[in-house]
């Protein structure tokens, strides 16, 4: 059951107890009791709500900056990443595997924004050696959810 639970709720966080008992074929207390285990264990660790920004009057700019560090002896990269990611700006951070070492994703008001972050902020910190910043211009997909999906109308024609 956890697996197929975790599966469903990662797609649809907001998705009916009820509906979770019906489809797992289990009592909803068991769904209950399931997904508190699940949080509790720190496996569940947010439900996030997925928006198009783009479709609302608000300015948002995002960021994929790669970087690359000098880790620090005993403490690894952990130590850097936990520097970057307590600021409010950084969205998520991730250890990556190439030519650099962290993938740092980030928001702001404007591109301008952004890149005071990254020179002013990230690029100045002494385990940083260099960083790399794209843009995100456009999502089609994210999270498992499409943007702008194209409803094809499957009605027959009629024609007299």
């Amino acid at each position: 059951m956890r697996e197929e639970l975790l599966a469903i709720i990662e797609r649809n966080s907001r998705i009916d107890l009820k509906e979770l008992s019906v489809i797992l074929g289990v009592e909803e207390i068991d769904v209950v009791n399931e997904l508190a285990a699940l949080e509790a264990e720190g496996i569940i660790c947010g439900y996030h709500t997925m928006i198009n920004w783009e479709k609302t009057s608000i300015d948002k700019v995002t960021a994929l900056i790669e970087v690359r560090v000098t880790p620090q002896r005993g403490l690894g990269f952990d130590t850097i990443a936990e520097r970057i990611y307590k600021y409010p700006e950084v969205r998520s951070v991730y250890l990556i595997s190439g030519g650099y070492d962290l993938m740092v994703i980030l928001e702001g008001k404007t591109l301008r924004e952004v890149s005071n972050f990254v020179s002013d902020k990230l690029s100045t910190m002494e385990s940083v050696l260099s960083t790399a910043t794209h843009f995100i211009l456009k999502k089609y997909k994210d999270h498992g959810t499409i943007f702008n999906l194209k409803i094809e109308d499957e009605r027959e024609m009629i024609t007299p």
